[in-house]
């Protein structure tokens, strides 16, 4: 299928998402979210790779979000009255679930972050679950210099990722965070000198990954992101229950076996998940 702002592509279980909007430097618009979603949730649905890995093009990671969005580009808030602005929350709540969708896959995903992250591209990538950058990547929050309130993600999820106090300064001067300044602060795991060689620690990463039960780094995602959000108590009780449904003796035994033996370890895939409105049911 052909995307009108993204390169896609799955090989050897890794799917690799790419901004390919260079000359608008990836900037996010109405179809940018539909795609997205559309990627995400095929992903989500058929289980068709391991891993997925976020890249881009360009000079910079992306810009955020079109400026001419909401200056005559389709999409109107109506802050004229109450009605109007009760409907704000609707309009956000639509756009939160792209980057939700990222939290939820059921794989890891990997940025490889270059350039710029500016405003909705910070959204994005604190939704993934491992960050790669270059050594001229930045980070901006960019929207108190265009007199707004950060309203994707950043506010909710950077703080679970960085000091507070970092947070603020971003969120209240706009000013940019150096990849060595995110690297020290715990935003990325790694920092490079080429894209080559950040892409190549991706997709390095993504292979290692992917070789491993997809079911248990499923498992490994859901106790991570519950833990964050929950006290010690609470996620070791969830942790029970988590590790009754997905355990499977037969994946230790491969592990076992797969080293006696000298070779690759084989483990069974996720399954796809068939919606419950695209069953075939039929009225009677």
């Amino acid at each position: 299928m052909t995307y009108q702002c993204f390169d896609f592509s799955i090989n050897d279980k890794i799917a690799h998402l790419r901004f390919n909007r260079p000359d608008s430097m990836n900037t996010m618009q109405p179809v940018f979210f539909r795609e997205l979603v559309d990627i995400l949730s095929m992903l989500q649905r058929e289980a068709a790779a391991r891993v997925l890995v976020i890249s881009s093009t360009g000079k910079h990671f992306t810009a955020g979000m079109a400026l001419d969005v909401f200056a005559g580009g389709g999409i109107t808030l109506d802050d004229s009255n109450a009605i109007g602005r009760a409907n704000i929350t609707l309009v956000l709540q639509d756009m939160h679930q792209s980057f939700n969708l990222i939290e939820q896959l059921r794989m890891p995903v990997i940025t490889a972050i270059h350039g710029g992250c500016i405003g909705g591209g910070v959204d994005l990538i604190c939704a993934s679950d491992i960050r790669l950058g270059t050594s001229d990547a930045f980070f901006c929050i960019q929207e108190i210099n265009i007199g707004m309130t950060a309203d994707l993600g950043t506010l909710q999820r950077l703080p679970k990722l960085i000091p507070e106090g970092i947070v603020h300064e971003m969120a209240y001067t706009g000013r940019r965070l150096a990849a060595q300044k995110a690297l020290a602060v715990g935003l990325l795991n790694e920092v490079f000198e080429t894209r080559e060689a950040m892409l190549e620690e991706a997709l390095r990463m993504a292979t290692e990954i992917a070789s491993k039960p997809p079911v248990a780094i499923w498992g490994s995602k859901q106790a991570i992101h519950y833990a964050r959000d929950h006290s010690t108590h609470d996620a070791l009780q969830q942790m029970g229950w988590l590790q009754s449904g997905i355990w499977q003796s037969s994946n230790l035994m491969e592990a076992f076996m797969a080293k006696q033996q000298g070779r690759a370890t084989q483990f069974g895939d996720l399954a796809p998940m068939q919606p419950f409105a695209d069953a075939p049911y039929h009225l009677k």
